[in-house]
């Protein structure tokens, strides 16, 4: 056997050490793990049909957050702790005339309007996703999510993670007031 062959593995190794390292660097300035790439950033709200989450047989459509006016489409649940936790903000948030959509995600229709009774409603329209269709339409990776939506039903920026002060401040708020400006031009 030729020495030159037992160099291959060596080789391999470096190689994949490489690449392993450029990847490292290329992330070094921490990319935020809660900011998740979207497809659909500046591509409009995919079609749905949704019950409405507290009037069964009551149905919403995409057209319906299509009115001059940005909104926040919050996906939540009941199984999901850090939706809890962002409840109070959302509130607070809503008493200050933001417009969010509550999208109840796969969850127990009983126990999420029995949430709302508990904690308050938040929402200007609560849709029921309780087969995650649309969820999955969005590429929902979990809950809480929060879609930035503008007038005209374009989605303009995704954050996963809670919605705190912090990130209302920093990132949504300024989006918010732009496509507030905008308004459905």
């Amino acid at each position: 056997m030729s020495r030159r062959v037992l160099f291959i593995p060596l080789a391999l190794f470096l190689l994949l050490a490489v690449a392993l390292l450029w990847q490292l660097v290329r992330n070094s300035d921490g990319d935020d793990p809660m900011r998740l790439e979207s497809a659909l950033i500046g591509k409009p709200i995919p079609a749905f049909r949704l019950e409405s989450l507290d009037v069964p047989g009551k149905v919403y459509q995409q057209s319906e957050l299509q009115d001059g006016k940005p909104l926040l489409l919050n996906v939540w649940a009941t199984w999901c702790p850090t939706c809890r936790a962002e409840h109070r903000f959302l509130n607070m948030l809503a008493a200050q005339g933001v417009r969010i959509v509550g999208m109840n995600y796969k969850d127990d229709r009983a126990k999420a309007v029995d949430w709302l009774k508990e904690l308050g409603n938040p929402y200007a329209m609560s849709l029921f996703d309780g087969n995650g269709m649309l969820g999955l339409d969005l590429g929902v990776y979990g809950a809480p999510e929060t879609f930035l939506i503008d007038g005209r039903g374009i989605i303009r920026y995704r954050h996963a993670g809670d919605l705190n002060m912090q990130v209302w401040q920093e990132t949504l708020k300024p989006l918010w007031e732009k496509y507030s400006r905008e308004g459905g031009a």
